[in-house]
């Protein structure tokens, strides 16, 4: 049985996401979702549990309730129609004592149950007759095994069940293994082929995953010319385990839209890994298809495609390594509601998390069972280069930044240090950026619109770039009357630079010029409140304060409740 989907694990009580997250170690990508007003902790809050279940259960997505069985078959109930279209759905007690596979018999429900249960220690409550009796699931074969023809599965397990025997053709110890009545001359058939076959009503294939495709350089057409490969062969598609190349092809498009047409992982070796297979006078493809096999290569019709056959089934997650991917993301400015959809799918899918010890902490529960990589902030260039190293080892990795990454964040240092060091290594990497809310978005939300007309951003510190430039930019800015975001205003060690920038922009702008002050955005502690230009001074910032200076058009409104709006109009003419 392998599922392609990835669960969701539904709980409506806070007492539930402990033995949720205890499910989560042995299925990884499963989605957390909690009942709102009930649940912290959580990837996803509800408010409507039927819409939400319904929802899921049509798309297909596995789901795993933390509740009575009942409320579940209740809630189901009125769209159920096509048995083989369901999901897998069981019901877990809050306690994790019992796990009951509920629906999905024909979408791997009962070995699902099996992996809870395992992590729970405790039996799981499997009452389908076929599968107590024969030992094993004949629809829903192991990882690494392919059923050709399920619709011939239900007449050939009732025929089992009424006492007929089999004969096994091939090797799947899962099989032979079982309660099965295998008998030489059993009356049905059970056949374990990579070739190509025609099925009988009386005969079950299976397609082991024990072929390994090598590519090694760009070829024009690879999909095509890679099914041609197979069929020539008379191999089964089903049987193909995953694409193989040097780690050197990694960035290859080819390779990967192979992969993708087949349905496989495409994994990498490293020059060391077939160090010794090239030296014996094979190319790199066939090297690669003989590292992923341990086999010699059966067919390389093309220069840079070889194709080799596994005595056993492949497990491309042990060979070779994945390509390495590098995403660089903003969680916004605080708390985990201004973290946008994308960035929260790449930190569940990621495997190492790197980055300022404060805004790793910033990304709570999303951060469990992660490897993280912490340092100082001022470390940006250490950290990118271990960022890339990790990556180029296969790691998915997160650099987190706080705000938006490409806003005086990491994902320049990234590409910084990926332009002064080019490290051949770090070619094969898939890097991606993932905008966040930045601070200058959310402090102009939480009081208004300043940044409603022409605006630009400047930053205070002199580390980076002498104060003479920022001196001149501030000037030319406000000569300009653009809004003006200042970040880094102040730090220990920085004091003058914010009251020197206040006195530029008082030679362009009138004393009473509003000034938004936006400091801990979207953490405790929040404040944001508006005072004047002439009051502006170090004191009133830090590090973590966003300052947004108005134009000459800039507005304020006061409200009876004391509190103040600041805008900009749209319009910059009277």
């Amino acid at each position: 049985m392998m599922i392609n989907v990835a669960p969701a694990i539904v709980v409506l009580g806070q007492n539930s996401v402990t033995v949720a997250r205890k499910i989560i170690t042995v299925l990884p990508g499963a989605t957390l979702y909690g009942l709102a007003g009930r649940t912290s902790g959580v990837d996803v809050s509800f408010t409507n549990f039927g819409e939400t279940l319904r929802e899921l259960f049509v798309q297909g997505t596995p789901l795993i309730g933390i509740c009575a069985a009942g409320i579940l078959i209740r809630t189901l109930a009125p769209i159920l129609s096509d048995k083989r279209q369901e999901p897998p759905l069981l019901a877990v007690a809050e306690d994790g004592s019992a796990v009951v596979p509920l629906l999905g018999g024909l979408a791997g429900v009962n070995d699902l149950a099996r992996r809870i249960a395992e992590v729970l220690d405790v039996k799981p409550a499997i009452t389908t007759t076929g599968d107590l009796r024969l030992g094993t699931t004949l629809l829903f074969p192991p990882p690494g095994y392919h059923l050709a023809n399920p619709d011939d599965a239900k007449k050939f397990i009732s025929d089992l069940l009424a006492g007929a025997q089999v004969k096994l053709e091939g090797i799947a110890p899962w099989l032979s293994n079982s309660k099965l009545p295998i008998d030489p001359k059993g009356d049905l058939t059970i056949q374990v082929t990579e070739h190509l076959v025609t099925p009988t009503a009386n005969c079950l294939v299976y397609h082991p995953a024990t072929i390994a495709i090598a590519i090694s350089e760009i070829i024009d057409d690879p999909v095509a010319l890679v099914q041609q490969l197979v069929a020539a062969a008379k191999l089964e598609k089903a049987s193909v385990a995953g694409i193989f190349a040097p780690i050197t092809a990694a960035a290859d498009p080819a390779i990967h839209a192979v992969a993708s047409a087949l349905g496989v992982p495409a994994r990498f070796f490293t020059p060391n890994q077939l160090e010794t297979l090239l030296s014996q006078g094979y190319s790199p493809a066939q090297a690669a298809a003989i590292a992923a096999t341990g086999t010699s290569v059966l067919s390389s019709l093309s220069p840079h495609v070889a194709i080799a056959i596994a005595s056993q089934p492949i497990d491309p997650n042990t060979i070779g390594q994945p390509r390495g991917r590098l995403a660089i993301i903003g969680t916004g400015p605080g708390g985990s509601q201004w973290m946008s959809p994308e960035v929260k799918e790449i930190l569940k899918s990621a495997t190492d998390l790197v980055g300022y010890k404060t805004y790793l902490d910033l990304v709570g529960s999303l951060a469990d069972g992660k490897q993280r990589h912490e340092s100082d902030n001022r470390e940006e260039e250490s950290r990118a280069k271990m960022a890339l190293d990790l990556a180029a080892s296969g790691r998915y990795v997160a650099v987190v930044s706080s705000g938006d990454p490409g806003i005086y964040a990491m994902a320049t240092a990234v590409f910084e240090v990926c332009d002064r060091y080019a490290k051949p290594e770090w070619e094969s990497i898939d890097i991606h950026v993932a905008p966040g809310i930045s601070a200058m978005q959310a402090a102009a939300a939480a009081i208004g619109a300043p940044l409603g007309h022409d605006f630009c951003v400047i930053s205070l510190s002199d580390i980076l770039k002498p104060w003479s430039a920022i001196a001149q930019r501030i000037t030319a800015a406000a000569e300009a009357d653009f809004v003006i975001a200042f970040y880094n205003p102040v730090s220990k060690e920085r004091t003058w630079q914010l009251a020197e920038a206040r006195n530029i922009l008082l030679q362009h702008r009138t004393p009473d010029t509003p000034v938004v002050l936006a400091r801990n955005l979207g953490r405790p502690g929040q404040t944001v409140k508006a005072i004047a230009l002439d009051e502006l001074a170090p004191a009133t910032a830090d590090m973590r304060t966003i300052i947004l200076v108005g134009s000459t058009k800039t507005r304020t409104i006061k409200r009876r409740d004391g509190s103040i709006w600041v805008y900009t109009p749209r319009r910059y003419t009277e």
